[in-house]
């Protein structure tokens, strides 16, 4: 198991539910072999993500992320390293 493996929760606020932002997240997620799942949170302005992989690849997902599909606004973006723990098989939208 390589060293570099690690987990992040990136949080990111602003206009990012019913603009395909999950699916934005999970095709990007998907290009970088990396697991997990991104869901809508109930507060209607914010999408988590739940990611494992290497961490070059989590801070590529991070700057998508930031940016987001076309018609979205995303006006804050936060991520938060955790411990990895090797739980997820592979990326997927959780509703």
């Amino acid at each position: 198991m390589s060293e570099t493996l690690t987990r992040a929760e990136i949080l990111a606020k602003g206009f990012v539910q019913g603009v395909g932002f999950r699916y934005f997240v999970l095709r990007n997620a998907a290009k970088l072999g990396l697991k997990g799942y991104v869901q809508n949170l109930a507060s209607e302005d914010e999408v988590l993500t739940v990611v494992e992989g290497e961490k070059y690849l989590i801070e590529d997902l991070f700057k998508e992320i930031r940016i987001g599909p076309s018609y979205s606004s995303v006006n804050k973006c936060t991520i938060e390293w955790r411990q990895y723990r090797g739980e997820f098989d592979t990326f997927e939208v959780r509703y």
